[in-house]
């Protein structure tokens, strides 16, 4: 089996790559996290003119229908760039809610500016009660006339802080665990009722929390049908599972490459520390443990159902490996750097943290685990 890129592929790599080692080094994405935004607003501008926020788009929506693979050969550059820009909320997050659910008009007004880089967007989806369970939604959206009046509060919202476009799911039927019932809700920042309060992340990403107080909507608001919007959103989480997967694989990668360049110029006792036998086996497994990853990540990507959408089994056993063998790089390569390996002017420190915080994103490996030991039909 051929599991090369194609040529559009290819050069949809090598500009990224090129992008990264040109103008995207580690102290310029320390300046872009530690600015106001969180983010370049510059840097976002040059994503859309190179058409990386259109991949994954349909033609008629504006992209370059892009599927699985070329979702896969983004975020695992991106990973290796320790990108701080808001491409997971805005086009894996948001667009993927819009690109199933929205209609015409909501496709206007929202996602073909969110893909020309013109409108910061996410999915506030997560709530305090919930933990990885999406369809545990408190948030109530109650029919009033012609109006939806919602009220509820959303957790470590994804670029919530600068996102001027809020998808919301909340509750129009059912009760706290059903997963029909659910509606999504596309809501501007500014309505009155909505309290945002950001905040900057371990891993140096930006999130907010999110509070709803008599939010008055109309119909023009509901994003695909009222009460079905359960599988829309679990779609579009696996998305973002594999997305940040395959960010994690970059990371890994990274890790794996500076662990061995630092024990090649590291000395002790008058020989460099990779020749050590016992750091020799530890760097092993950790090139292993990526490769491994890798490999579940390829047959990720080609594990399609019919209706185009990645198969969970295929989504819990990437995330379950990520989780897994990202712990055990991760920590490896802090270990063998020694107390450097976690100070802030260290690079690896800060690929460690967002390594650590992927790991918790869109279910911890236990959670994976036990969902892929009930799945029934693999």
């Amino acid at each position: 089996m051929d599991f090369s890129l194609n040529e559009v592929q290819t050069m949809l790599a090598d500009s990224i790559e090129k992008f990264i080692a040109n103008e995207y080094d580690f102290d310029t994405r320390q300046k872009h996290s530690e600015s106001n935004l969180g983010y370049s607003e510059e840097v976002w501008k040059k994503f859309a003119e190179l058409g990386w926020t259109a991949v994954p788009y349909s033609e008629e929506d504006g992209g370059f229908d892009g599927g699985p693979v070329d979702m896969m050969v983004i975020m695992e550059r991106l990973g290796r760039g320790l990108i701080v820009e808001p491409y997971l909320a805005n086009i894996v997050l948001a667009g993927g809610a819009l690109r199933r659910a929205g209609n015409s008009a909501q496709k206007s007004e929202w996602l073909h500016p969110i893909i020309n880089g013109e409108l910061q967007a996410t999915l506030a989806f997560t709530e305090p009660q919930a933990r990885y369970d999406i369809a545990n939604i408190l948030t109530t959206a109650v029919r009033d006339d012609e109006s939806f009046i919602i009220n509820g509060s959303k957790g470590y919202v994804l670029n919530g802080g600068n996102s001027k476009l809020l998808i919301v799911p909340a509750r129009t039927a059912g009760n706290q665990k059903d997963q029909h019932g659910i509606t999504l809700f596309g809501i501007n920042s500014d309505t009155e009722g909505v309290s945002i309060q950001g905040y900057e992340t371990i891993d140096g990403q930006c999130a907010a929390e999110i509070q709803l107080t008599n939010v008055s909507l109309t119909a023009a608001n509901v994003i695909g049908e009222v009460d079905g919007g359960f599988e829309t959103l679990q779609l579009v989480i696996a998305d973002a599972t594999f997305a940040i997967s395959a960010e994690a694989v970059g990371i890994m990668n990274v890790l794996t490459e500076k662990t061995i360049e630092y024990t090649k110029n590291r000395t002790q006792f008058g020989v460099p520390i990779s020749s050590f036998q016992a750091l020799q086996h530890r760097m092993v497994e950790m090139y292993t443990a990526c490769e491994q990853s890798r490999s579940i990540m390829m047959w990720a990507a080609m594990a399609v159902t019919e209706n185009g959408e990645i198969s969970a089994h295929a989504i819990h056993s990437l995330k379950y490996q990520i989780c897994i063998a990202g712990t055990r790089v991760g920590e490896e390569a802090v270990q063998i750097y020694g107390g450097m390996g976690v100070t802030w002017e260290m690079d690896v420190a800060h690929y460690f943290k967002r390594l650590t915080t992927i790991n918790l994103m869109f279910g911890n490996a236990d959670w994976h685990l036990d969902r892929l030991a009930n799945l029934s039909d693999p």
